[in-house]
Order: structure tokens, then C-alpha cells, then sequence
């Protein structure tokens, strides 16, 4: 019977939390996609209720061979290499762009609901503006080949006019439980917390822009609840389709968040600004602010945490709790 939601990336921080959502709201047909290899993100399965795992290379296969037609509403594809630091432009360009494609073109083909991750890096340094208007998407520029393999994707469903029947949304600086697997490329929040705990001080990067201080350089940081919020509203609106922005609309500075991480812990801030590594410099995003007007527009109207309510919930409740979280 029709009805299974397939989630790709399952076992990966936003997946992981909206498989957690979904089954707080009752639902547990899920069909879980990822790629577990040698890491532990299987330990964010724990707690969650689905159907089956399915490797990422089988799910392909057995997509293109038509074994899940007629069996699933929705594919909610959150997989993805998503290291802004990848070098392999070719494994960015299979296993983000083209397996993405693929997804999208059998969603259409067996009328299923497909709602995917781009990414706020597809914005590059901001100098076009942060609108989800798909009419602004060829003036992008990423700064990485991440941003660029996510940005093709969009590139390429506004070329072939499909835009008008899925659902892209561009997450931006997203941080909270669920994400402790992610190496390098886990939120500043839980990277500042270890670092207290051993060292008792967060280290931040200089400032290498004239406009910015160090510390001042800003972004759009969201809690994962309320990106899982967003991105589940869509489940709720059929008949809604396009590229959405996933963010809150404030810009915060780095500085910012370091003193709320210290204030969740009852700590004076003790911050420490490091060089900048420099092949990073010339890629480096120093202001992100999501335009929150076209989501918004179409009936979401939950207000989001403030960042220092964000990063309280996130320490006291899980991290000072849960250490794997």
C-alpha cells in the first residue's frame, strides 16, 4: 500500500531529528536511507522508530529498477556530502548533484512528494543577496564546491521547470542535537562547549574583512527544531512548491553565540581569536541572513528561538545530559 516516507540521510543530524519529529507525530512507515560505514552515526538510530535501512548505493539501484513504485508518498532527501572542505569534485558532483537528479525525476514520474536539501552555501558571499527568488538563482556564485554542487541541482530543476512541482530549502547555519558525528564540520556551538570543557575558553577566528571585527563576522544560526519545523510544514502543504529559504532572518555575530555558550554554562566568556586557515580565507561566508519573506508568505508563522534560548535548550537539556548528543 502506498504511504511509506522515505528519508535519505537518515541517520545524519537533520535527518536524524526529522525521523525523531515524524515519529513524534505518530508516523513510523519510514524508510531510512543513508550511508553508515565506519562512523557511529548509527547511535542517532537508537531512539528512532522506522521501517527498514537501506544503504544509499542499494537505494539507487533499486530506484532506477522501479522496485519502490507505487509504494511511497514522500522522499525527503537530506543526504549529501556536505563538507564545505571537499576536494573531490567528482564524488561532489555523483553524490550530491546527479543522485539528486535522479530522485527527482522518479518522484516525478510515480507523483511523489520530493522535498530535498540545498544549502545557504549556494549564496557565496552574500553580494547577490540571500532571496529564495528563483528568478535570482543564475547571479549565485558559491565560494565552494559543496555550494556548487547543491546550487547545479537548482540550476538544473529551474531549467527543466520543475521548480513548480518540488520543494528545495536552503538551510543555513543549523546547530543542535543529533550532529556530534559531523567531525569537523559540527556547529561552532558544540565545538565551543568541548573546547570550554577542556580548556575553559572558545577559540574564534580573526577577522580578515576591514568591515568586520574579530568575532563580528555574522550568520544566520537556526536550531534544528525549528528547521525541522520548516521543513516538515511542507508535509502539510501539498500543493506548495519552489526553493525556500530555512533560517530565522537575524544575523548573529560569532561573538554572539561564544557568550551564550558561556552563559548556558554560568561561565564569564574567555575568548581567544585564532589565524584563519588560508585556504579557507578566500572561501569564507562573513555575513549570511536568511530572506525569510517568501516562507512566511505562504502561512508558516512559528517564531524561532532567539539564539541564546537556542544554545541554553541545546547545552542544559542534551549536552550536559546526553554526551553523544
Amino acid at each position: 500500500m502506498k504511504g511509506y516516507t522515505i528519508v535519505t540521510g537518515g541517520a545524519g543530524f537533520i535527518g536524524a531529528n526529522v525521523i525523531k519529529r515524524l515519529n513524534e507525530l505518530g508516523e513510523d512507515k519510514i524508510l531510512l536511507v543513508d550511508n553508515l560505514s565506519k562512523s557511529e552515526k548509527w547511535k542517532n538510530l537508537i531512539d528512532l522508530n522506522f521501517e527498514d535501512y537501506i544503504h544509499k548505493d542499494r537505494f539507487i539501484v533499486d530506484i532506477k529498477n522501479e522496485k519502490f513504485n507505487g509504494l511511497v508518498k514522500t522522499i525527503i532527501h537530506l543526504g549529501a556530502r556536505s563538507s564545505t572542505t571537499e576536494q573531490d569534485v567528482d564524488f561532489l558532483m555523483v553524490n550530491n548533484y546527479e543522485y539528486t537528479k535522479e530522485l527527482a525525476k522518479w518522484s516525478l514520474k510515480n507523483n511523489v512528494r520530493f522535498i530535498y536539501a540545498s544549502s545557504a552555501a549556494t549564496y557565496g558571499d552574500g553580494s547577490n543577496g540571500f532571496s529564495d527568488d528563483h528568478k535570482l538563482l543564475p547571479l549565485l556564485r558559491p565560494l565552494n564546491a559543496y555550494g556548487y554542487s547543491k546550487h547545479l541541482f537548482d540550476l538544473w530543476a529551474l531549467k527543466k521547470g520543475i521548480l513548480d512541482k518540488i520543494v528545495g530549502l536552503k538551510y543555513f547555519n543549523v546547530f543542535g542535537p543529533r550532529e556530534w558525528h559531523k567531525g569537523e564540520m559540527r556547529s561552532m556551538v558544540l565545538k565551543a562547549y568541548e573546547q570550554i570543557k577542556k580548556d575553559g575558553r572558545i577559540r574564534l577566528f580573526k577577522s580578515y574583512h576591514p568591515n568586520y571585527k574579530d568575532g563580528e563576522q555574522l550568520r544566520d544560526f537556526i536550531y534544528v527544531k525549528d528547521a525541522v519545523d520548516m521543513t516538515l510544514f511542507f508535509l502539510e502543504k501539498p500543493d506548495i512548491h519552489g526553493i525556500f529559504n530555512i533560517g530565522t532572518g537575524i544575523p548573529r555575530s560569532w561573538n554572539d553565540l561564544a557568550k551564550a555558550v558561556f552563559e548556558s554554562l554560568r561561565m564569564s566568556p574567555q575568548i581567544e581569536y585564532i589565524d584563519m586557515p588560508e585556504q579557507i580565507r578566500e572561501k569564507y561566508q562573513y555575513f549570511t541572513q536568511a530572506d525569510m519573506k517568501k516562507l512566511r508568505n505562504i502561512g508558516y508563522n512559528k517564531p524561532t528561538l532567539s539564539l541564546e534560548e537556542a544554545v541554553k535548550d541545546y547545552i542544559v537539556e542534551y549536552l550536559e545530559k546526553f554526551k553523544t548528543l
